[in-house]
């Protein structure tokens, strides 16, 4: 049975990004194989693509270690995702599709209604899922991967408050939706950037080595995508 490098790179970011593996720390591939319950080949080819993606550095003498990127370097994320989701959006409302549509509409709706309720955690599932959607809705493979790994990145970087007013928040969703929608380019780019600055302002920059994660890690790789 052979586990496909991308699952195993994708168990490792999630590490990252929640925080279990903490920047800085070495990341051996005799220890990951035994954590992840893999072969050491498909935890190499991740580590290397992990490294181009910036979440892993190599240093003399100490091998492959978790990034510690700067505060500016964090900055700067907030800055690209204010540039690049707006054209992502812009770019959906020429190129997306029904399927598109018909999943962002509903995850809209979900997110309303959780709105509403009051509930914080799925609501930050769903927002995440949404964006997503939206990435790849811009028919662009290059801009959605970006995307997505700014979004993962930014994750791992900052802590996300809880937004003051999720019901706008999911108002300014159905919004976007709806340019997209009509197709609207230019709408659809203007109410992105304003809910992609909106939204900045409710990033905190997280404390390395803090209590705070982003979720439970996970440490058996996803079989499901197994070959043999």
């Amino acid at each position: 049975m052979r586990i496909p490098a991308q699952s195993v790179c994708t168990a490792i970011r999630d590490d990252i990004v929640a925080g279990v593996l903490e920047r800085g720390g070495r990341l051996t591939e005799e220890v990951l194989a035994r954590r992840y319950g893999v072969s050491r080949v498909p935890v190499r080819e991740a580590l290397r693509t992990l490294e181009a993606e910036g979440f892993v550095v190599t240093r003399r003498h100490a091998g492959a270690c978790v990034a510690e990127p700067s505060e500016q370097e964090a900055a700067d994320l907030l800055e690209m995702r204010l540039l690049l989701e707006p054209l992502g959006a812009a770019r959906a409302a020429r190129r997306r599709t029904e399927a598109h549509l018909k999943v962002l509409r509903g995850l809209v709706r979900l997110g309303q209604e959780r709105a509403r309720r009051g509930d914080g955690e799925e609501l930050r599932a769903l927002d995440g899922w949404f964006h997503e959607t939206l990435a790849q809705a811009c028919g662009s493979p290059s801009l959605t991967s970006t995307l997505l790994q700014l979004r993962h990145k930014i994750a791992w970087m900052y802590v996300l408050d809880t937004p003051s007013d999720p019901v706008g928040t999911w108002a300014e969703h159905g919004t976007i939706v709806d340019a997209v929608a009509r197709g609207d380019g230019a709408r659809a780019r203007a109410v992105t950037a304003q809910h992609a600055e909106r939204a900045a302002a409710e990033h905190r920059l997280r404390v390395p080595g803090s209590a705070e994660r982003v979720r439970t890690s996970q440490h058996a790789v996803n079989m499901s995508g197994a070959q043999n």
